[in-house]
């Protein structure tokens, strides 16, 4: 499962198996769990919170987001390559 980047202690990733899902990603500390806080980018470029599972507090939660919507390009780019697709699919 590809990690992209850490954001202070917090760790972005997505699971190799989801690729029949919107782009997304999962953040969390220390190892990768699937049931870590989840973010989908959307088409227009900014990310929506689907879950907090990790329990991010709301002031480091608002600070990753921020970071995820500004790496969007980044994580695109990753997903179609980790999943060799030429198109990938947005939540809206």
């Amino acid at each position: 499962m590809p990690s992209f980047f850490r954001i202070g202690g917090y760790l972005v990733y997505f699971w190799s198996n989801e690729n029949f899902e919107p782009v997304h990603v999962h953040v969390n500390k220390g190892k990768p769990s699937p049931n870590a806080t989840k973010v989908w980018l959307t088409a227009s470029g900014g990310c929506i919170l689907v879950n907090n599972s990790s329990k991010i507090p709301t002031k480091e939660l608002n600070s990753i987001l921020e970071v995820i919507a500004a790496q969007y390009f980044l994580i695109c780019r990753e997903w179609k390559e980790h999943f060799k697709v030429d198109d990938i699919k947005f939540y809206c």
